[in-house]
C-alpha cells in the first residue's frame, strides 16, 4: 500500500496523481490532499476511486510516505521550512520549475529523502515526458518510485541535476513549439483550400503518428524522414524550404533560449 500525499491539486498534480492510482489500482493507494484552494481538492477528490484525506501541508505529510510537492516556486521555500518540522524521514517529489535540490533539502532541514523533476503538460492526457534527479540523500529505491510516480503519465529519464534545466528547455517548453508547429501547418492547409478543421485535425494527427513512429521504431528521425522523401517529389521540395527559412536552427535556437531562461530563474 503506497501512501501518497499532494501538496498543491491543480492540473499537473492531479494528473500525475491521477496516473498512479490507475497504474496502481485504487486497493494500492492512500491519498492524502492540500491546497490552499479548498474547491482544488475537492474537484481531485471526485475523480479518485481509492481512499483519500484533507488536510493541512504538515497533516499530509504525517499521512504520506512520497510527498509529491506541486507548489508554485515562489511558495516552495515556506511550505518546505513548515514541513521540516514534520517529524521522520520521507520521499519529497518536487515538481517546481528552477528550484535546486540543495534548497529543497535545506529549507526541509537538511536530512530528507527528495527528488526533484520536470514533468511538461502532456501528462494530463497520458503523454508526458519527464527527468527527475535525485538529492544527496536519495537511495537508488527512491529514484525507482520517482520514475514509477512520474512513469505513470509517461516517461521519465532520470538525469544529472545540472541537466534539468536543458530538460526545462526542450521538453518542459517544448509543447509550445510543438503546437506552434501544428498552427503552422494547419494554417499552410489552409491556404491551400483545405478547410479550417480538417486542417488541424490533419496536422496534429501527422504530428502525433510521426512522433509514435519515432519512439515504435527505434529509427533515427532523419532515417524515417528519408524513408517518405522520393527524388524530385513533393516531400523534398517541402523540405528545401524549410532549410532555406531555418526551422531547424530555429528549434535549436528555442532549447538554448528556454534552458538559459530556466538557468537564470535558478540562479
Amino acid at each position: 500500500m503506497m501512501k501518497l500525499g499532494l501538496i498543491g491539486c491543480g492540473k499537473m498534480g492531479g494528473a500525475l496523481l491521477r496516473g498512479v492510482e490507475q497504474a496502481l489500482g485504487k486497493a494500492s493507494l492512500n491519498v492524502a490532499l492540500s491546497d490552499v484552494m479548498p474547491e482544488a481538492v475537492s474537484s481531485l477528490q471526485k475523480c479518485l476511486a481509492c481512499k483519500s484525506i484533507t488536510g493541512t501541508p504538515v497533516e499530509v505529510a504525517e499521512a504520506s510516505e512520497v510527498i509529491i510537492l506541486a507548489v508554485k516556486p515562489g511558495d516552495m521555500k515556506p511550505l518546505c521550512e513548515a514541513l521540516a518540522q514534520v517529524k521522520g524521514s520521507r520521499l519529497y517529489l518536487s515538481i517546481a520549475a528552477g528550484i535546486s535540490l540543495a534548497h529543497l533539502e535545506s529549507w526541509l532541514g537538511g536530512k530528507q529523502r527528495v527528488i526533484r523533476s520536470m514533468p511538461n503538460t502532456p501528462a494530463l492526457v497520458g503523454k508526458g515526458a519527464a527527468a527527475f534527479a535525485r538529492g544527496s540523500q536519495a537511495s537508488t529505491k527512491d529514484a525507482a518510485l520517482a520514475e514509477k510516480i512520474l512513469g505513470a503519465v509517461g516517461t521519465a529519464d532520470e538525469v544529472a541535476e545540472k541537466l534539468l534545466d536543458a530538460v526545462t528547455g526542450l521538453s518542459g517548453s517544448g509543447p509550445a513549439y510543438v503546437y506552434t508547429v501544428i498552427e503552422a501547418l494547419a494554417d499552410g492547409g489552409v491556404l491551400m483550400g483545405l478547410p479550417r478543421a480538417a486542417a488541424l485535425r490533419l496536422a496534429a494527427q501527422t504530428v502525433a503518428g510521426a512522433a509514435e513512429m519515432v519512439l515504435t521504431s527505434g529509427k533515427h528521425p532523419a532515417s524515417l524522414r528519408d524513408e517518405v522523401t522520393s527524388p524530385g517529389g513533393t516531400t523534398i521540395a517541402g523540405l528545401e524550404k524549410l532549410e532555406q527559412h531555418g526551422l531547424r536552427n530555429a528549434m535549436i535556437q528555442a532549447v538554448r533560449a528556454a534552458t538559459e531562461k530556466s538557468k537564470a530563474l535558478g540562479a
